[in-house]
């Protein structure tokens, strides 16, 4: 069986599974490995690896014993596109190389370090079952898909800093910047420097380093055209760009507005406040706005102000020859879909 030590007890175990679709905290789990075995040995040889271009043998090559006695760290990615499955192990990996690396993980190395990292999806589960069986130490990075989880990440972003992220200020801070781990730990880190010599990041601190992004004026448009209030939704966008806002964040907040529109009205009936808070994943103020938002829209009407949502979305991005009508687009076709 395999030592199941987590690499932040100082020594990795012998086959890390890192596991689960989110890739920040997947990125970080890998890290967390080599930098355990480089606290081992400094000349610590980390190779990054994928499973479908091994040729055969070289897995079986590369876990072998030294003749230096070198500690070793092998990356093996691309477990979630061999093809292989519960009863077919891995049939369409490269020759031999997700079999070599089934029965490795059954008998692994002293001084090689295995990490195997897998989305989590059925394809390829049948080496993620096999490592799992054998005790592999399981690393989970689920996708992070609940506000208050999303909120609780950036609190504890900030406390890596050494900083104190008050909870409400987190909730404003995730409404700017949205859903997205990597924009959000970059924004907590910002904050943190930016901030230094402050007891704690409050609410004020947010809108203050984030006015002109989403939290200024995304979600501003966004609460304006989903009350019905199209001419100063207009206004405020049209402001908005022509001081330089990117339209990027600007489409996001639209996004994250009608989500929050689509799961409030979805919600079941009967909840206690409490309750659906903790169902939805938001905070009661957010509830509270977003049910003053709800006369007026009905569920095609919702359905058409998401793909319009989702168009511009990609046009802003590249798909389309000007972002910033490709904003305004979207806020007219939103306001034309209220009542439909």
């Amino acid at each position: 069986m395999l030592s199941a030590m987590s690499p932040k007890s100082g020594t990795p175990a012998p086959v890390t599974l890192v596991i689960g679709p989110e890739e920040l905290l997947a990125e970080r789990a890998v890290a967390e490995v080599v930098t355990a075995a480089r606290a081992l040995d400094g000349e610590v040889d980390v190779r990054e690896l994928d499973i479908l271009e091994l040729a055969p043998g070289a897995f079986a090559e590369l876990v072998s014993p030294s003749l230096f006695g070198e500690r070793r760290v092998l990356v093996v990615r691309g477990l979630d596109r061999s093809g292989g499955t519960d009863d077919d192990e891995g049939a369409d990996a490269g020759e031999g190389a997700l079999g070599a690396l089934t029965a490795y993980v059954k008998d692994p190395a002293e001084d090689v370090h295995v990490v195997l990292v897998h989305r989590g999806i059925s394809k390829g589960r049948g080496i993620v079952n096999a490592a799992k069986k054998a005790g592999a130490f399981e690393i989970k990075c689920d996708a992070v898909k609940r506000q208050g989880d999303r909120v609780a990440f950036a609190v504890s972003e900030c406390k890596v800093h050494g900083r104190v992220l008050q909870r409400p200020a987190a909730e404003v801070l995730v409404e700017a910047i949205g859903g997205d781990l990597r924009a959000l730990a970059a924004a907590a880190s910002q904050l943190a420097a930016d901030t230094e010599g402050r007891d704690a990041i409050d609410i004020d601190d947010v809108r203050r380093y984030y006015s002109g992004r989403a939290d200024a004026t995304g979600f501003q448009v966004s609460d304006l055209v989903l009350e019905g209030r199209t001419a100063e939704a207009l206004s405020r966008l049209r402001w908005a760009l022509s001081t330089g806002v990117d339209p990027v964040p600007l489409v996001a907040a639209l996004a994250i507005g009608l989500r929050s529109l689509a799961a409030v009205a979805s919600a079941p009936r009967g909840l206690r406040p409490a309750e659906l808070a903790s169902h939805l994943g938001m905070p009661d103020w957010k509830i509270r706005n977003v049910r003053s938002q709800l006369p007026g829209w009905r569920p095609d009407g919702v359905a058409a102000a998401i793909t319009a949502v989702a168009e511009a979305d990609a046009e802003v991005k590249g798909g389309g020859s000007d972002p910033h009508y490709a904003v305004e687009k979207a806020v007219i076709r939103i306001a034309e879909a209220r009542g439909v």
